[in-house]
């Protein structure tokens, strides 16, 4: 049986999840590969992991297409996700709309889980907030950090007290047992549009497109928009 290789964002997982036992069905290939930090992905890139099909930032598509790592005129655009907060499921939703909602809340949580402040997007954007709140380092011994938002919700879930996390709206709303309290306030906004790109070094290149076409076309809308995926 053939074997379609792909690298992917966190926020993308519960969708490529979503729709890999229909490509199998539709193809007859079987999908394997991980998914991580977008930092972590282009790292197992660049050190030569088998991949065929990429999907990280729009941002980052476009640098290592440049680089010719991936293939320019093989790329579409998924659609764009927030970072927003979430809570275990059951837990009071509190006010994050205003910044001084957000750090109220924050601060008065036992633990904050999020994903890996160096390498992933929203850990990343995260720790820039705390700081611009001025939490960061009363918060620090709270962190609970973890590779991408997908594991930081799962452990979330599973976690005792009144724990808060964040991390891309998508990662939340396709993880059990955690609830999406909302957005960071505007003054904080972000959000992101994830690309999918075959690699320059496909062994699968027409299958991997097939792949692209299913996660970027109509026929995953539906999943798309339940997932946290918004229009670009």
């Amino acid at each position: 049986m053939t074997t379609l290789h792909f690298l992917c964002a966190g926020a993308a997982q519960g969708l490529v999840k979503a729709l890999q036992d229909r490509f199998t069905a539709e193809t007859g290939a079987t999908l394997q590969g991980r998914f991580g930090a977008v930092g972590a992905m282009k790292e197992a890139l660049q050190a030569g992991e088998p991949c065929d099909l990429m999907v990280v930032t729009d941002s980052m598509i476009a640098a290592l297409c440049a680089e010719g790592a991936l293939r320019g005129d093989m790329r579409a655009p998924i659609g764009q996700v927030r970072t927003g907060i979430a809570v275990r499921s059951g837990q009071p939703l509190p006010d994050v709309s205003t910044p001084d909602g957000l750090k109220a809340a924050l601060l008065a949580a036992d633990a904050v889980y999020f994903p890996d402040p160096v390498r992933a997007t929203a850990g990343i954007h995260f720790a820039k907030v705390m700081q611009q709140l001025g939490i960061h380092d009363t918060l620090q011994p709270r962190f609970r950090t973890f590779p991408n938002g997908a594991a930081s919700m799962r452990e979330m879930a599973a976690a005792s007290g009144q724990p808060i996390g964040c991390t891309q709206v998508s990662e939340i709303l396709y993880s059990p047992g955690v609830a999406l309290v909302g957005a960071l306030p505007t003054a904080f906004e972000l959000s992101t549009v994830y690309t999918a790109a075959v690699s320059a070094k496909a062994a699968e290149p027409a299958l991997a497109q097939r792949f692209m076409a299913l996660l970027t076309g109509p026929a995953s809308q539906a999943l798309r928009d339940a997932g946290g995926f918004d229009a670009c």
